[in-house]
């Protein structure tokens, strides 16, 4: 496991939501705490379809994984894991793919006391954790790199995660450090939440979490894009989350009650 001992986890601090917690309970999983559900259910006074919204980013990932992997890619670093919820990455991977290889990354001990679950392996492919921040770009890499091989493409995955950090924080810098790291024939997979369609939800929101200890960096369609300068998009380009490459998946329940506030994207690096 990367160096990794899941019984050895950090204090996990139940003190303030974190966004991984939260995002299990939205999805109705057990692996959170009081201080993530009122966070929750604050979030879901404000626009119910929150719980939607994270089913539909789910569901994005098993697409965009699906379609990489029907299309040659071997290797996927999937940085903000979150908590397991099957069907996970490499279970998506590898049944396309038997021989993939997976290196899972998050912050949060509460992922890491459960990343026995990330690590059910078909025999011909790998699977790993490690335990590392986004905002540590060097400290992922040297992890990866001790299961991936970076001289072949890599599917480097930030579903629902850059909202998380500001432009202040270097959220741009970040992504570019990391895709320099990998070869030509890489992909970056991203989604993103967006106060496009719901800007007065979403400054409440904001304020909420902010109040809390939690950054929420919404970024327009525009700004959300930047983040894939200088690689090919791939078809059909920045869209709404769960109408990117839909007959690859199943339609998660909700999904067309109205504009999903978020925004995905794959692009290829040359």
């Amino acid at each position: 496991m990367t160096g990794q001992d899941p019984t050895a986890a950090a204090e996990i601090d139940t003190s303030r939501p974190h966004p991984a917690r939260m995002y299990d309970w939205y999805l109705g999983g057990k692996d959170n705490y009081p201080v993530d559900e009122e966070m929750g259910r604050q979030m879901l006074a404000l626009d119910p379809r929150v719980p939607v919204m994270a089913r539909v980013n789910r569901a994005f990932m098993h697409r965009a994984t699906r379609w990489l992997a029907r299309n040659g890619v071997r290797q996927f670093l999937d940085v903000g894991t979150g908590i397991p919820t099957e069907p996970n990455l490499h279970q998506i991977a590898q049944s396309v793919a038997p021989d993939a290889r997976v290196v899972y990354c998050d912050n949060d001990p509460i992922v890491l006391a459960h990343a026995a679950a990330l690590l059910r392996s078909t025999p011909e492919g790998t699977t790993e954790y490690l335990q590392a921040d986004v905002r540590d770009p060097a400290a992922i890499v040297e992890g990866a790199k001790r299961v991936l091989d970076f001289g072949r493409p890599v599917a480097l995955s930030l579903v629902a995660l850059l909202h998380f950090v500001s432009d202040e924080d270097g959220a741009h810098e970040l992504v570019d450090r990391l895709l320099s790291e990998l070869p030509s024939g890489s992909h970056l997979v991203m989604t993103h939440a967006t106060a496009d369609f719901t800007p007065q939800e979403s400054a409440a929101a904001t304020e909420k979490l902010r109040a809390a200890g939690v950054t929420l960096a919404l970024r327009s369609r525009a700004e959300f894009a930047r983040f894939f300068d200088g690689l090919e998009l791939v078809d059909p380009g920045v869209e709404i989350v769960h109408k990117w490459h839909p007959e690859l998946g199943e339609a998660v329940p909700g999904q067309d009650d109205g504009v999903i506030p978020g925004y995905g994207a794959v692009g290829r690096k040359a």
